[in-house]
Parts: structure tokens; sequence; C-alpha cells
């Protein structure tokens, strides 16, 4: 049977192929569905993880005591699962084990643009690259075969457009693999300095079979059309290039690529006049190939950043400029991307935003990070998972030095993130006594790759229902002596709360309990508290608006401005009755649906 499925599909349906027994990731774009694809395989445990690190730790132990594993997570994730990486690299598998790295060239939702093959290389790891959904499923069943075949964690690094494009995909039949025996083996999994030194040298010969193993691998191979023009180049590069330039050239299509296979570069290279290196990012093949071949041109021809699309690939190689549709810029309107009508983060930040001259504030990953720009202002920097109580209080540390500077240091995350990292961030903060105030912005979801659960949600991936995390509790435990709950939506309280927080001397923690209007599923104790949420709309009353905009403010896409009428309406299709534009109009203008004057 055939189908069409994007790669993140297509990766999820080769590990239930594969005979894979558990899976667990972190949501990141551009990987997030494949986990999400996989839950509905019954035959597979998949699981959600608070963060990449536990997520590939779990992994490892599904993989060490038999059972084949896949760890998911984006390119930036792989920093969070490092160590562990690391590690079993050294010790190898029991069943087999595949992490896969999502890479993201151009950026389009990440804060850097890493290229995580040379992750593969440093922790001497087998690596494939897909270049289409078909070869992501089917790279993915022979990953396992690979994994133990040569006793390794292999790493399997797709990009954006591999994730997310579509294309056929040949279905097959499931592999039932039972779990392989687990057997204590001191010498191979305690990863103590004794025994560390001698697996040293089994990953170097592991490395060697490798290198034998790529020069052969059927993911390897030539594309020849009688040219004089060779291109070497792996995953949606291919693509790319073969739409550029089709037939006119030939092609080394990579999708084995580490270790990379020298004589078959050196062979292609040599039955060819000029080599063009199409890679995205680091010139990764670029710079093995070169080690050996004379006629090689790669980044000194084509960018370093972004995607290799093939326009960028016609403008490089055949000095061509692909025709476009010309727009007039004059005539579009600028749509940055904004908090959805009735985000529990709005109050939160407008009610913040009056501060903004006594507070710096310190900013994390997630949809409150929209928060940086207008009309909120509201992030002074933002660096990665789990970093904003961290830098904050080393920032508040040397504001304290300056006898001039008196502002506060304000540090937000989502609860995700909380889980995530932001845990051992604030523990931080607790236990070398700082004075920072710590917001969680708590709206029981993980919201801006989709709206996948976390431990504080209530339910696991596979719709069972979960014990919720008690992010109170577990701030308490922590050692935060000062711990306030707020419903985000409620101005004053907010004021009120931010207040408070302020003439502290000491860490303080401010939790916004509401959901994201976007939330699939309840707990049923949730409903008496969110059961009215969206039973009633707010609407202006046209005679009393003046167009102050004040009310715009709030950042709420449902607020429309009439710039020939100076008035302001509200999109009864979008408004989910939260009041903050109620309770910001200074001449109440604005008022529930069916209030009666």
């Amino acid at each position: 049977m055939k189908k069409i499925m994007t790669g993140n599909e297509a990766v999820a349906r080769g590990a239930y192929e594969a005979g894979v027994h558990f899976a667990s990731a972190y949501p990141g774009t551009p990987s997030t569905e494949i986990l999400e694809n996989i839950g509905p395989y019954k035959e597979i445990i998949a699981e959600w993880a608070p963060n990449e690190k536990v997520a590939l730790e779990a992994v490892i132990g599904a993989s060490i005591a038999g059972g084949r594993s896949l760890a998911v997570m984006k390119h930036v994730g792989v920093n969070v699962a490092a160590d562990p990486l690391f590690t079993f690299a050294y010790t190898g598998v029991t069943g087999g084990s595949v992490l896969i790295s999502a890479d993201e060239p151009g950026m389009h939702s990440s804060q850097n643009e890493q290229d995580n093959r040379n992750y593969a290389k440093f922790a001497k790891i087998p690596m494939m690259e897909p270049s289409n959904s078909q070869e992501s499923k089917d790279m993915l069943v022979d990953a396992y075969n690979i994994s133990e075949e040569f006793d390794s964690i292999v790493m399997f690094r797709m990009t954006t457009r591999v994730c997310h494009s579509k294309s056929i995909v040949e279905l097959g039949e499931r592999i039932e693999v039972s779990p392989r025996k687990y057997e204590k083996n001191f010498g191979k999994y305690v990863a103590v300095p004794a025994i560390g030194r001698k697996l040293r040298h089994t990953v170097e010969d592991r490395l060697n079979k490798l290198k034998k193993y790529s020069e052969t691998s059927k993911w390897n191979y030539t594309v020849s059309n009688n040219s004089k023009i060779g291109i070497i180049t792996s995953g949606m590069s291919y693509e790319f290039t073969w739409e550029a330039l089709g037939e006119t050239v030939d092609y080394l299509k990579l999708g084995f690529t580490n270790p990379l296979p020298k004589d078959l570069i050196v062979d292609f290279c040599g039955k060819h006049e000029t080599v063009y290196v199409i890679e995205e990012n680091d010139p990764y093949i670029e710079d093995f190939a070169k080690k050996y071949c004379n006629n090689i041109i790669g980044k000194d021809l084509f960018p370093y950043t972004g995607e290799m699309t093939p326009d960028v690939i016609k403008r490089c190689v055949l000095s061509e400029n692909v025709e476009g549709i010309e727009t007039n810029p004059d005539l579009f309107v600028g749509r940055p991307p904004t908090f959805c009508s009735g985000c529990p983060h709005r109050g939160f930040f407008y009610e913040l935003g009056k501060k903004r001259k006594e507070i710096i504030v310190a900013g994390d990953i997630g949809c409150y990070s929209l928060a940086v720009g207008e009309p909120y202002d509201m992030m002074d920097w933002l660096i990665c998972m789990g970093a904003s109580y961290s830098t904050a209080h080393g920032a508040q540390r040397i504001i304290d030095l300056k006898e001039d500077d008196n502002r506060r240091l304000v540090a937000v995350m989502g609860d995700s993130t909380f889980f995530h990292t932001g845990i051992n961030s604030l523990l931080n903060t607790v236990y070398n006594g700082g004075n920072t105030i710590n917001v969680i912005l708590d709206n029981r979801i993980t919201g801006m790759t989709g709206q996948q659960d976390n431990p504080g949600s209530g339910f696991k991936l596979q719709d069972d229902s979960a014990s919720i995390g008690d992010i109170e509790s577990i701030c308490k435990a922590l050692g935060v002596k000062h711990v306030r709950k707020i419903n985000p939506n409620d101005l004053n309280e907010v004021k009120n709360t931010i207040d408070w927080a302020m003439e502290l001397t000491e860490t303080s923690v401010i939790i916004t309990d509401w959901p994201c209007v976007l939330k699939k599923k309840y707990k049923e104790s949730d409903f008496n508290i969110y059961e009215d949420m969206w039973k009633t709309k707010d609407i202006v009353i046209a005679d009393k608006c003046t167009g102050c905009k004040i009310c715009l403010k709030s950042g709420c896409p449902s607020l429309v401005f009439d710039a020939e009428n100076k008035k302001v309406s509200i999109d009864s299709n979008t408004c989910v009755g939260c009041d903050v534009c109620l309770q910001i109009c200074p001449f109440d203008a604005i008022v529930k649906e069916g209030f009666d004057e």
C-alpha cells in the first residue's frame, strides 16, 4: 500500500515497521510530529519527557534492557542530551537505538542554525540522512540493523524540509522483534574511568569497521548522466539540486554520512572535471572531500547559511536568477506573530509593562517569547530553554553592585519550560540567596509546538491520565518562601502581586494559572474552574468608545480599530471573553455580551 506522508509521519511509520518498543521525546519544531504520529501505534510505548536529556536517558535504559528504542528532538535539544549521548557512544547498545536530530537551516523557529552532523563526527557514531519521505521510513528501519550490527546508537539527521515535505511512501509490515535478553555486563555499561579507557579503543575499532561499511552502503550511490560536472550532496540538498540541475550533471548521493566514504568520493572526483559539494550550513562533506580531491567547489561559492533551495543553486552554479512574482510591499500590512485571543499571557505582560523602567526582563523559549514585540516590549534577552532564571540571577548580582541602578530582574518562563530545565535554574537562585522575581506562566500545556502534554497537563502522550505536577509545591520544596498563584486575567490581582514581589528582598515566584485557550482536553476537576471561559464574550458600546486605543495595548487580535470612524470593535468569532480589554478601557465602553445598560 502507498500513502502520501510527511517525513515526520514516515519516520513514525518506520519506527513501527522496525519493531521499535520504546520512544521518547521532548517536542520541538521541526521534530514534534514524529512522536505524535508514533503515539497511535500501540505496539510502541511512546512518552513525552520533561527534556531531551531525560528522553535520551530513558531510551538508553530501554536499549540496555534489550528493547529497540528511539529518541526524538530538534537540533538544539541534542545540546541538552549531549552528556548521555557521548557516554552511550562508548558503551554501545543491547537493543538497537536511534537518535533523531531535526536540524533547521534558515532558523524558521529556532534560536540558532547549528549543524548537528558535527555531533555524529564528534561522538564517533554512525549517521544517516534521508532526503525524502520514502527514505525517512526505509532508512530508519535499516538504522536499527546498523545499530545492532555495529553496537552503536545511530544519529538520524533530518532537516525542516525533509520533516515537513510530503511524498509518496510505500508501506511495509511491522517486523516483530522480541526484546533481547538483558545480562549484567559491568565491563560494558558501567562508565567509570577504568572501563571508559578500554571502551575508548572499542569506539575506534567500531569506527574503522564503519568506514568500510560506508563504502558499500546502499544509501551511498552515484547517479550518472554522462556529465563532466559532478555534484556531491546529501539530504534535502539532493532534492533541491535535482530540481535545479536535473539530468545535466552527475550525482554522488550520500545517505550514510558518518563516517564518509573516502574511496567513493575520491573515485567520483577523479571522473569529473569539476565537483560541486552542495550542502546546507557547515562544509561538513566539503572539508572531508578537499583532503583528498583538488577539484572541489563548495562554500567559496555557496552561502554558509540558510536553505540550499533550487533558486540559490541556480544562481550559484548557472548564474541564473529564478523569476518570481513581483509584489508591491506598500500593499501589505505587517503581521508579526502575536498572542492568541484570550491568551492568558497578555494580561500579565500588560501589567508588567507598567514597571518597564524599574525592571529588566529575562526571557525564555515558548509562546511568551512573543512578548518581545509591540505592544509589550517585555524581554531584554532570550538565550535557551530554562535560562531565564539563571541569567536573571547572574544579572541581578551585577546590577546590585551598581549604586546608580536599582532595577529588579524579572525572569519569565512557561510551565513546560519550568519542567524542562527551569527547576534546576530556580534551585540555583534559591541556593545562592538570589532576590529575583521568577514568573511561571502556567497554561497547562506545551503551547508553542502545538499543545503537547507535559508533567503539568494531567495527561500522557497516549491519552492515559497522569498525575499533575504541582508547580507551587515544587517551588516551595526547592526552598522558595514567597510564592503566589494568580489569575492572569484579573489585572488588579496581577498588579498587586507584581507590587508585592517588587518589595521583597528574597527569591519570589509568581505562578499565573490559566489554561491555553487552544488546550484540547482538561481533567474533570478543571471544569469547575474553566467552564465559564467561553460562555460570554466582550462587546464594545460604540457610543461610549472615544477611539483612545488604550485597549489595543493589550495586544489582543480580536480588537479591531476602525480608522475612519475612530472606534474599536471586537471580533465575536475570535473573542473568548477573557475581560482583559474590559478592565483596561477607561471609559467603560467594553462590557460583557448581554450586558443590560
